[in-house]
C-alpha cells in the first residue's frame, strides 16, 4: 500500500507561513538554457521534503513516448464519496467564454481582470499585486480531511461544485486523490519565491514562478496529489514529480477532468508556447465547453488564448 506523507500539527501561524512557502511551485522555465528539468525541479534527482522547502516537484520529463510499464493498482473503492456540507450553497455554471476587458490598454502589470474563466496568464501576461478573485471559499467546507491534508486551501466557488463532484467519482473508481494547492495569492507567491532563492538561488528561477504570473492567483487552479507517487518515484517523502502521469490519480484525470471543466495547463512538448515546464497535476477550471474543446483538439488554453484573444494588457519593460 503506498504510504502518504504524514503531517504533524502546528500552530496557526506556523501553518500559514508553511502553506505559502508550500504553494511556492508551478513554477516557470529557467531563463538560461536547461536542457533537462520541470517546473519545480532541475535535475533528475527528487529532492527530500526534510532538508529542502516542502512541496517541489521534481524528475526529468518523460519521453514524448513514454508509457508506463504497468499500471499502478488502484486502491480498493471507497463505500461513501465526500458530499458538500449541508449548508453549501448551489454552484452556478456561467459561460467559460471569456468577456470584454479594458485591461488591453493598461501595463499588465495594473491588470485587474474580470470574472471570466478564460483570463490569460503567461509569462509576458501578467496580473496586479492588487488582483484578487471574487468568490474565494475554503475547501474544508465542501471536501474531507483526506482531501484537503488540512490545508487552509481556498478555490473560486465556480469551480467547486464541479470540482467536488469529479472527486467523488474518482473516488467510486477506487482512486485516492488529494488537493496540495489551490488559490495563491501575489503576496504568498513572492514570500515563496524569495524562499527558495534564499535556499536555492541558482535555481530559484525554475522552483517558482515569479509574483503575478502564476495561474493559481486566478483561484481556479488546483494541484492534485496521488498517494501511489512515492513508490512511483521511489522517494517516500515526494508530494510533486513529473512522474504523477504515471500514477492512478494522473491517468484518469488526463482522461477524464475535461468532463468536468478542467483542463492541464501545462502539457508535456508545449514549453515552447506555455513559457512552463510539464505540470501533469496542475489543472485549471475553464468550463465543461472549453476544456472538452481543448481535449479533443489536443491544446493547451495558452495555445488556444494566443491564437483567438487579442493581447490582454501591455507587457511591462523588464
Amino acid at each position: 500500500m503506498p504510504k502518504t506523507t504524514v503531517r504533524a500539527a502546528w500552530p496557526l501561524p506556523l501553518l500559514l507561513l508553511a502553506a505559502a512557502l508550500l504553494l511556492g511551485g508551478c513554477a516557470p522555465a529557467a531563463a538560461g538554457p536547461v536542457a533537462v528539468a520541470v517546473d519545480a525541479g532541475v535535475d533528475s534527482a527528487a529532492v527530500p521534503a526534510a532538508t529542502r522547502p516542502p512541496v517541489i516537484s521534481t524528475g526529468v520529463p518523460p519521453s514524448p513516448t513514454p508509457a508506463p510499464s504497468a499500471t499502478p493498482t488502484a486502491p480498493p473503492a471507497l463505500t461513501a464519496s465526500p458530499t458538500p456540507l449541508a449548508t453549501a450553497t448551489p454552484i452556478p455554471s456561467p459561460s467559460s467564454r471569456p468577456s470584454p476587458t479594458p485591461d488591453r490598454d493598461i501595463l499588465c502589470s495594473q491588470r485587474l481582470p474580470g470574472s471570466d474563466l478564460l483570463t490569460i496568464v503567461t509569462l509576458t501576461y501578467g496580473l496586479s499585486r492588487d488582483f484578487e478573485p471574487r468568490g474565494l471559499v475554503p475547501l474544508d467546507g465542501y471536501l474531507p480531511k483526506e482531501v484537503t491534508l488540512g490545508y487552509p486551501t481556498q478555490l473560486r466557488h465556480v469551480a467547486v461544485g464541479p470540482l467536488v463532484r469529479m472527486i467523488a467519482d474518482m473516488q467510486a473508481a477506487g482512486l485516492h486523490p488529494f488537493i496540495i494547492s489551490g488559490y495563491r495569492s501575489y503576496s504568498a507567491q513572492a514570500i515563496a519565491r524569495q524562499k527558495w532563492f534564499e535556499e536555492e538561488p541558482e535555481r530559484a528561477a525554475i522552483l517558482s514562478a515569479p509574483a503575478g504570473f502564476s495561474e493559481h492567483q486566478l483561484g481556479t487552479v488546483v494541484d492534485f496529489g496521488s498517494p501511489e507517487l512515492p513508490e512511483v518515484v521511489g522517494q517516500e517523502d515526494i508530494e510533486f514529480h513529473t512522474y504523477f502521469y504515471k500514477t492512478s490519480e494522473g491517468m484518469w484525470l488526463a482522461e477524464n477532468a475535461h468532463k468536468y471543466g478542467f483542463t492541464l495547463s501545462y502539457p508535456f512538448e508545449a514549453f515552447e508556447i506555455t513559457g512552463f515546464f510539464y505540470e501533469p497535476w496542475h489543472f485549471r477550471y475553464v468550463g465543461v465547453e472549453m476544456a472538452t474543446h481543448l481535449h479533443e483538439a489536443g491544446i493547451s488554453l495558452t495555445e488556444h488564448q494566443l491564437a483567438e484573444e487579442p493581447p490582454p494588457c501591455i507587457p511591462d519593460e523588464s
